[in-house]
């Protein structure tokens, strides 16, 4: 079976491409800018942050299963161009059956005939780091971290989110389907930063907001893949005062050099070690807007940052996208939406949020 993960952060400012530096707070934006997204209550009190805290055993995040999400949907607008590296010889594109492993979430993934020549063609014109543990220590190292959660039907399963700058420094960015999915929103929902072969060296941060863009609320469009989560203060702290934060960047030009980073746990990965990838983004032509990056991460990293401007020295950079999803004809191509003004609107939300 082929496996699809579909991983399975000033009005002026907004409109050029606005960027919140890390260790510093963006001022909120005026009402009515941009899309609203929707929100919804994690814990909300602290006896039900404890009980979740509680919850997550040491053994339940092992057994936790990554997470798949259903294919893109196809826009008029989208499709394989001539010229781009995902054009077949007659243009065309075929759904293919996959499955996530684990018994997450089955559904269909999308593939190109000759993908053979087609990989050939990504690989001459894409070259990068495509997914290697990362060692360079830094700031990364810290407010990356992974998320654990329970979905409607009762399962645990992971993704992987960061820590980013913010005016109650409390915000995790993440992708939308590791806060909702199939219609129904996940529970249970707690970030370990600096998850290290089963420690936790900086604890667990228990969600109390969850928010994502009206796009993929609504339909699931994977355009808007784009969550962010309010922890809850632990031990009389809140999260970025203890692990720090990354900047957050949106409306920016495409086509930058990135980092991703993450924490996959479906083979060969196991969730245990941070793994990124780098390189130049490119446009999916395929099916959606989004951009690519080669990176061979598997399911678990949904929701793991990438970032533009990064310094590998000090390990910070702009939070500009986040992983996504991946073909299932090319599964050393990594996807991720475009931060524009829905995702801003996310994360302005979210740093507007009162934890408890």
């Amino acid at each position: 079976m082929h496996r699809r993960v579909v991983l399975l952060s000033t009005v002026a400012l907004a409109l050029a491409g606005a960027l919140v530096p890390a260790g510093a707070a963006q001022a909120s934006a005026p009402s009515g800018l941009g899309p609203r997204p929707v929100g919804w209550s994690g814990a909300d009190s602290w006896s039900e942050a404890r009980s979740v805290q509680q919850y997550w055993t040491p053994q339940r995040m092992l057994a936790a299963q990554p997470l798949g999400t259903p294919p893109p949907r196809r826009s008029q607008s989208s499709g394989p161009t001539e010229g781009s590296p995902w054009a077949s010889r007659n243009g065309s594109v075929q759904r293919s059956s996959w499955s996530t492993g684990g018994g997450a979430t089955r559904g269909a993934a999308w593939s190109v005939p000759g993908t053979s020549a087609v990989n050939a063609r990504l690989q001459a014109v894409v070259p990068n780091s495509p997914g290697l543990r990362w060692t360079d220590g830094g700031a990364v190292v810290r407010t990356t971290g992974r998320v654990f959660f329970t979905t409607a039907d009762g399962g645990n399963a992971s993704c992987s989110g960061s820590a980013v700058t913010s005016a109650n420094e409390s915000v995790v960015m993440t992708a939308g389907h590791c806060v909702k999915l199939n219609g129904a929103a996940h529970r249970n929902w707690v970030f370990v930063p600096g998850f290290d072969n089963g420690r936790r060296p900086f604890g667990t941060w228990v969600a109390t907001r969850l928010l994502t863009t009206q796009q993929w609320n609504a339909n699931e469009d994977i355009n808007f893949d784009v969550a962010a989560a309010v922890v809850a203060p632990l031990q009389g702290r809140t999260l970025t005062d203890v692990v720090g934060g990354q900047g957050i960047a949106f409306n920016q030009p495409r086509g930058r050099q990135m980092f991703s980073f993450g924490y996959p746990a479906a083979e060969p990965f196991d969730g245990s070690r941070l793994i990124y990838c780098s390189g130049r983004t490119f446009n999916d032509t395929v099916q959606t807007r989004d951009q690519g990056l080669r990176c061979n991460m598997t399911g678990g990293s949904s929701g793991g940052p990438w970032f533009q401007g990064f310094n590998e020295s000090t390990g910070l950079g702009w939070l500009n996208s986040v992983n996504s999803f991946k073909y299932d004809f090319a599964p050393q191509f990594m996807f991720g939406p475009f931060f524009g003004n829905e995702a801003m609107a996310v994360y302005q939300s979210a740093q507007r949020t009162n934890t408890l």
